[in-house]
């Protein structure tokens, strides 16, 4: 199913308030994606864990040696040690240099490679995301995820995991060799813990929170921009600049604000290190100098132990403060992986193939959530070929309706088949081809005129193309653009007029080929002159489908087979449009309404465009 828009019910409050958010994922669900998404690339882990548990053991040497040569120059030994204990430090340093560096290559490239598969997954889900759910999200929260969240976590993969995994094996190797030395200055040295664990136990629980409303703030700042810019003519139109301006700045004042707090949050939590750092180094000074007093160690494996603890300040350190960017970086990937853990419904357990193009709407009925009732026993036949054109008033229930025929909503009461299938049972892909819809909010991307067209089908030539966009009118201008169909439209090219947008719709309907069409007002935004020209290109672009139009200008509504009146979610009144004009009913006082509008809307065109 090819679609230009996400359907929006009418009436819908647009408000930030009516906006849902996301799921968060738990942390062992997070825990559990990450795993799985590491158990693809175990083998790369492997080696790089391997090499920077190599280059950490490489960096005890030097302390080592170190107080080797303390003891020896005690008992009076010559240059020729000196020298020595000189060139093996100097081998550890270039091997553990060399290593170090190969062991951030790859541990940056294995966290580069989990992150693309995350990031290919959230992204995946979130273009599978049913529009119901998409028309009532926030779209700053989802822009934020698959755009803030990841830069937070590739940030984190790319400068700080290799940083953070070389610390940990740092730690645990140091601690290691200072119970290698003596139990006794392996406990003197364990002594910081108890501060360090304070300092964490202080600083996680009022952090934690802190992160997540940072990142919610960070949401909503950017929903706040991706409104005013989606909707800068509405801006322009009523003036609200400064209103949007403030609104940006309120939302970016308040993320600030949480940052400032965050940080000095921080800087507490860097006190309670030093102290940690404080209370390590004296206990294993003190405990060493009563060992050395008791000649149970010698000066140098004392020296060697201040040494060894001396080098852990830099690694817990790392590992401290790097608890600022894991808990960000966790909270980044809750979002991610909340919208990867969205469940896809995917394909019925028994795909069925419509038996034709017919549509059939059994006693539908459907209301958003807690509201007021929007459709109401509506029941419709649609016989394969035929053209009906949905009529009413605003609020009337057509969008709504014309969206549960195209398979975007599932009504709260009723059903929809098409060809006898019921549309939850047609494989996702057979309704993608099968059944496509065309709304007034046609999407252009950057990209060439032909890409575009050829989102309907990838593989289509440039004479297909040709052909689609001849068939529905739109081959004059496309060929007068500076380099024809690959002339470069969209964000980065030359932006299409509304009516040219609407016309690409409609030959990438045409390419589609599909037996039934569902037309949500199309050209509504195109203005009088674009909409009468899109009003024969849609004729074209149906000509031999089942069609479901929505027709906003009631002139769409004249061709058409049957016209159908929707009023207050009911059917009023079904007809052809001679048929109703006579009947003198609904139908007729809208045609009328509209009639006289449309004439004076001529006469006011005609009176500008005289000579003065």
């Amino acid at each position: 199913m090819t679609a230009d828009a996400t359907p929006t019910r009418e009436g819908a409050d647009a408000s930030p308030s009516s906006h849902r958010l996301l799921p968060i994922a738990t942390a062992r669900a997070t825990l559990a994606l990450v795993l799985t998404e590491l158990r693809a690339v175990r083998g790369m882990a492997l080696v790089a864990l391997l090499v920077s548990l190599a280059a950490n053991t490489c960096a005890l040497v030097a302390p080592w040696v170190l107080g080797l040569l303390v003891d020896a120059v005690r008992q009076g030994t010559d240059t020729t040690h000196a020298a020595w204990t000189a060139v093996v430090i100097a081998a550890a340093a270039l091997l553990g240099g060399a290593l170090t560096a190969l062991a951030f290559t790859l541990l940056a490239r294995t966290g580069e490679t989990v992150l693309a598969r995350l990031r290919e997954r959230v992204v995946q889900r979130a273009l599978r995301l049913p529009a119901p759910l998409l028309a009532r999200l926030s779209a700053g929260d989802l822009l934020s995820r698959v755009g803030d969240d990841v830069a937070v976590v590739a940030e984190t993969l790319r400068e700080k995991a290799p940083m953070l995994i070389s610390s940990l094996f740092t730690a645990v190797l140091t601690m290691g060799g200072l119970f290698a030395l003596d139990w006794r200055l392996g406990l003197a040295g364990l002594c910081s813990l108890p501060v360090y664990a304070g300092a964490l136990r202080w600083y996680l629980p009022r952090s934690a929170p802190m992160y997540a409303e940072e990142r919610a703030a960070m949401g909503e700042r950017a929903q706040a921009l991706v409104g005013s810019l989606h909707g800068v003519e509405t801006v322009h139109a009523y003036r609200l600049h400064r209103h949007r301006l403030e609104l940006v700045n309120e939302r970016s004042a308040a993320a600030m604000g949480i940052t400032n707090r965050v940080f000095r949050l921080f800087c507490r939590f860097g006190s309670g290190m030093n102290a940690a750092e404080c209370v390590g180094l004296a206990a294993i000074m003190t405990v060493g100098f009563f060992l050395v007093d008791a000649d149970v160690v010698t000066v140098g494996a004392t020296t060697t132990a201040a040494l060894y603890f001396h080098r852990l300040f830099g690694p817990l350190g790392a590992i401290m403060t790097s608890f600022n960017d894991v808990q960000s970086a966790g909270t980044s990937l809750a979002r991610m992986a909340g919208v990867a853990a969205i469940p896809d419904p995917g394909p019925p357990p028994v795909a069925r193939r419509p038996a034709d193009s017919g549509v059939e709407i059994r006693a539908v009925g459907h209301r958003y959530d807690d509201g007021p009732i929007v459709l109401e026993d509506v029941t419709l036949r649609i016989a394969p070929g035929e053209r009906v054109a949905l009529v009413g008033g605003s609020g009337a229930g057509k969008t709504t309706l014309a969206s549960i025929v195209a398979g975007l909503i599932t009504p709260a009461r009723g059903e929809v088949l098409l060809g006898g299938v019921p549309v939850e049972e047609v494989h996702p892909d057979l309704l993608r081809r099968h059944l496509a819809l065309v709304s007034q909010d046609t999407h252009v991307f950057a990209g060439t005129l032909a890409d575009n067209v050829r989102l309907a089908v990838p593989g289509a030539s440039d004479e297909q193309v040709v052909a689609a966009l001849a068939a529905v009118g739109a081959h004059d201008w496309a060929t007068t653009l500076p380099a024809g169909i690959h002339t470069e439209v969209g964000e980065n090219g030359l932006r299409l007029t509304a009516h040219q947008g609407q016309h690409l719709a409609l030959a990438r309907l045409v390419l589609a080929d599909p037996a039934v069409v569902v037309l949500d007002e199309a050209g509504a935004e195109a203005g009088s002159a674009g909409a009468r020209i899109l009003e024969h290109a849609a004729v074209a672009a149906t000509e031999g489908r089942t069609a479901l139009v929505v027709a906003h200008r009631l002139q769409q509504a004249v061709g058409a087979d049957r016209i159908v009146v929707l009023e207050q979610g009911r059917v009023a009144e079904t007809g052809t449009h001679t048929e109703l004009v006579a009947r003198g009913g609904r139908y007729a006082a809208l045609w009328a309404a509209w009639h006289d509008g449309e004439r004076a809307e001529d006469a006011g065109q005609v009176s500008q465009q005289a000579p003065a």
